[in-house]
């Protein structure tokens, strides 16, 4: 029985707003338009949200996502499948080990990051499934009304004219 939802990051490329990110919802029909598409596809920001929430008007592309257990999608694996792959530092593994250690009296953490260290790590193909929860997406053409307009801002934007 999986969800029927997916929740959307949308990243705001607009430079006056900082590289703010909004979470949004798509639901029902909507996630039909995005079944099928891979990472780098572009989408209708009308499919994107509810009510009178949804982005009209925006050109947004696929830039990644995640699946129900957290795992992240990789533009170079093939389809929607869960797979074993080996790799070195890169998305999904950071390339080094973390040691602690004691040193007068103190306990540190060191990082170390061995030449050639790989890994065998899961991650998602490019391609988004019934089993996708989240996708990233990012806005390449702007409509005449503003995503903070539309979104109605934020309690962060609250809280900074208050103070």
């Amino acid at each position: 029985m999986a969800e029927s939802t997916f929740i959307a990051v949308v990243s705001d490329t607009n430079p006056s707003n900082n590289g703010r990110s909004y979470n949004m919802t798509i639901s029902g029909s909507n996630m039909s338009q995005f079944l099928g598409k891979k990472i780098g596809d572009m989408v209708e920001g009308l499919f994107v949200g509810e009510g009178d929430q949804t982005l009209a008007g925006y050109k947004l592309q696929i830039t990644g996502g995640s699946d129900k257990t957290g795992t992240p999608m990789r533009s170079d694996l093939d389809g929607g499948s869960r797979q074993s792959i080996l790799v070195t530092a890169s998305t999904g593994f950071k390339g080094h080990t973390i040691e602690q250690k004691t040193k007068g009296g103190e306990k540190k953490r060191f990082r170390y990051k061995p030449d050639g260290m790989r890994k065998r790590r899961y991650f998602r193909g490019n391609t988004v499934t019934q089993d996708t929860r989240q996708i990233n997406l990012k806005v390449v053409e702007a409509a005449t009304k503003s995503l903070e307009d539309i979104l109605g801002g934020t309690s962060e934007g609250a809280e900074e004219s208050s103070e």
